[in-house]
């Protein structure tokens, strides 16, 4: 059994922006995790911060690190990771996005953000966002290289509650035009009695210019970006029990679906 037990130390981003995992290219699948990690630079401190706020939702996906290496050795998939907290700079919001750099998440205020000018956001761009992107492209050129567009399979976790309100799913798919991955996905889990799946929730999957679009729509492949509500990865026990779930899941859905290796464009909402 996968377990998360031999999950490796965090990288800092003052070693690098991204992780990387070593997997077979010709896989067909590649695996991200744009949240993974809620550390800092250490010239940034804790962006005014007290150090509690980074352990909640608005520094990071909470257990998306563990579920995204399980899933990994289980496929021997290449995977990419960020490194660095979204609140450094968020991985999936494209360069122009008024909420690339927050300034006030879910009610905390970054000082750390707050009078940040053109070329400290220039500064973040090429330092940490350019080359998380960079390594996803690389990655997918090498499945490409080896014969088989890969499937994008794009890790996050989401707070059970938000402004008061419980939200009710156990996990989420969330996709734009593509159904091609997304759909058997969440049909697949949604057999599951014991599951109450959501589709676009509790977030939209139409995002202009975010991780998905970058590298799902505008290059022709398919892909699905996995929502897990956090209190249900928030601890190794938990990790395992999902890891164990959605293997079959994703391996049955890569292994029925005849066209999910072709490159095909279907455009977007946002287009």
């Amino acid at each position: 059994m996968i377990t998360s037990s031999s999950l490796p130390p965090a990288l800092s981003p003052d070693d690098t922006p991204v992780e990387r995992i070593s997997g077979d290219p010709a896989c067909g699948l590649l695996i991200l995790c744009d949240h993974a990690s809620n550390a800092l630079p250490s010239a940034y401190g804790t962006l005014g911060l007290p150090p509690g706020e980074l352990d909640r939702h608005i520094g990071y996906d909470i257990g998306v690190r563990a579920l995204t290496h399980a899933l990994a050795r289980a496929f021997g998939a290449p995977a990419v990771l960020s490194t660095y907290s979204r609140l450094l700079i968020d991985p999936n919001r494209g360069e122009d996005d008024p909420t690339l750099i927050m300034r006030l998440s879910d009610g905390a205020v970054v000082p750390g953000n707050a009078r940040h000018d053109a070329r400290e956001r220039a500064h973040r761009l090429a330092t940490y966002h350019a080359p998380y992107h960079g390594a996803i492209a690389t990655a997918i050129d090498a499945a490409l290289a080896a014969g088989r567009p890969p499937a994008i399979l794009s890790i996050h976790s989401y707070t059970p509650v938000w402004k008061g309100v419980p939200r009710p799913w156990h996990a989420g798919i969330l996709w734009d035009q593509d159904p091609r991955f997304a759909v058997p996905l969440r049909e697949a889990l949604a057999a599951d009695p014991g599951l109450v799946v959501g589709d676009n929730e509790p977030y939209d999957g139409a995002l202009r210019n975010d991780c998905m679009y970058r590298h799902g729509t505008a290059r022709g492949l398919a892909h699905a970006l996995l929502e897990v509500r956090q209190d249900l990865i928030g601890d190794a026990a938990g990790v395992d029990a999902w890891a164990a779930r959605l293997t079959p899941v994703i391996r049955q859905v890569l292994d029925a679906t005849p066209d999910l290796h072709a490159i095909r464009h279907f455009g977007s909402r946002t287009d």
